[in-house]
């Protein structure tokens, strides 16, 4: 087991990883739609906020080697159900056809008041 820490990616901001590396699997930790130079929230919008998410995670994945379309699971917490729609349509333009496993969820209130958090699970082939 690997625990990753991007350089290239927003700074945790608890005690945690980017992502664990085990056999052919990464675990990535949930990103929220931090820019990783100053660590302030991305947008005030779901589109804006979820494409920063998605470079986020393109980051972590290609840290190890891997990428967007090899995710096999990913979740997503949203401030609110009421964004879901804009969500998906970025989420889905991201994914550029791939279509993993998902979760998604209304949870009400992420880490500094972001509107979305995806967390995933990617393949290294």
């Amino acid at each position: 087991m690997k625990q990753i820490f991007s350089k290239k990616a927003p700074a945790a901001i608890g005690p945690y990883c980017h992502a664990i590396v085990h056999n052919d699997m990464v675990f990535c930790s949930g990103q929220i739609p931090l820019d990783p130079e100053t660590m302030e929230i991305v947008g005030t919008h779901i589109e804006a906020q979820t494409a920063q998410v998605m470079k986020n995670i393109e980051t972590v994945l290609s840290e190890v080697g891997t990428s967007l379309d090899k995710i096999v699971k990913a979740t997503i917490f949203l401030d609110t159900m009421d964004d879901f729609l804009g969500m998906n349509k970025v989420y889905e333009a991201c994914l550029a056809g791939h279509k993993p496993a998902r979760s998604a969820f209304e949870v009400g209130r992420l880490p500094k008041d972001a509107l979305i958090e995806i967390e995933c699970i990617a393949v290294i082939e």
